[in-house]
């Protein structure tokens, strides 16, 4: 079920509208003209593809790639990034997946939002943070919190990365020592992402409402987040779906109705 990007987040938390421009990971608004290099250059890269729209890959062939990696193409970095992270057609490599990820990010951390290749770079920003806040075992990537943190906020705040808020929310609203001004950052970029439609955003956020979990208890908008999350989670999401299935059974009659009637008039302001 796609879903809308119209609903503000004054309607998610049924409080002052929170939604508004873009925020860093200390809360103050980010100047979205002004980029935040994170990453050392790299030897070889080519300085000119950083304003340029990446042109088509013709051969997807290990070679291919490896060959268009070295000249600088985003999209084939990228695309060796995610085949040694996943071990796909290569024996799995954290290590070699860090350096293809931090190319992007060194050489187009300045690239505008609305270029053909910000995804690409948003997402290298992601998978660099998840790096940083695991660490990789037997190699001098170690766990950083704080690393991670500049790697989803600049990728929420400067690219407007639905997963890097997620992941942004998820640090701030996990930190055992967490303040009240965490909190609201945290819940902040929870609804944001929720709002783009990124299902495990919706699906936090759905479980914080319904169960009044730190926000005031809205059990239909909650069961409507949940709903929708469950809707986009993959078959191995598992915590999604069975979210969902208890909010369900919790729920009155009237939860349900009105989570029916808000879920309706979410699809219909997707399609306006």
């Amino acid at each position: 079920m796609r879903t809308s990007e119209r609903i503000i987040f004054a309607l998610m938390l049924g409080s002052a509208p929170l939604a508004g421009p873009a925020h860093a990971f200390d809360g103050a608004p980010v100047n979205q003209d002004t980029a935040i290099p994170v990453i050392s250059a790299q030897p070889g890269t080519a300085a000119a593809l950083k304003k340029q729209a990446p042109a088509a890959i013709p051969d997807t062939s290990l070679t291919a790639l490896q060959y268009a990696a070295e000249g600088g193409h985003p999209i084939a970095q990228w695309k060796l990034g995610r085949m040694y992270a996943d071990g796909n057609g290569v024996a799995q490599d954290d290590v070699r997946a860090f350096e293809y990820f931090s190319r992007i990010a060194s050489a187009h951390a300045e690239d505008s939002p609305s270029a053909p290749q910000s995804a690409i770079v948003a997402n290298a920003f992601v998978a660099l943070g998840r790096y940083y806040l695991n660490g990789i075992p037997n190699s001098k990537i170690k766990s950083d919190p704080d690393r991670a943190r500049e790697m989803f906020s600049y990728a929420a705040s400067y690219f407007g990365s639905a997963d890097a808020q997620y992941d942004l929310a998820r640090l701030y609203l996990k930190t055992p020592d967490a303040s009240r001004d965490d909190f609201t950052y945290g819940a902040r970029w929870l609804g944001l992402a929720a709002q783009k439609g990124q299902h495990q955003a919706q699906a936090l956020l759905g479980q914080m409402l319904f169960n009044g979990d730190r926000l005031p208890r809205q059990a239909a908008r909650g069961l409507m987040w949940l709903t929708l999350a469950r809707d986009g989670a993959s078959s191995d999401e598992v915590w999604i779906k069975e979210s969902y299935n208890r909010a369900f059974a919790k729920a009155s009659d009237d939860d349900r109705a009105t989570a029916l009637q808000m879920l309706e008039h979410w699809v219909q302001g997707r399609r306006d």
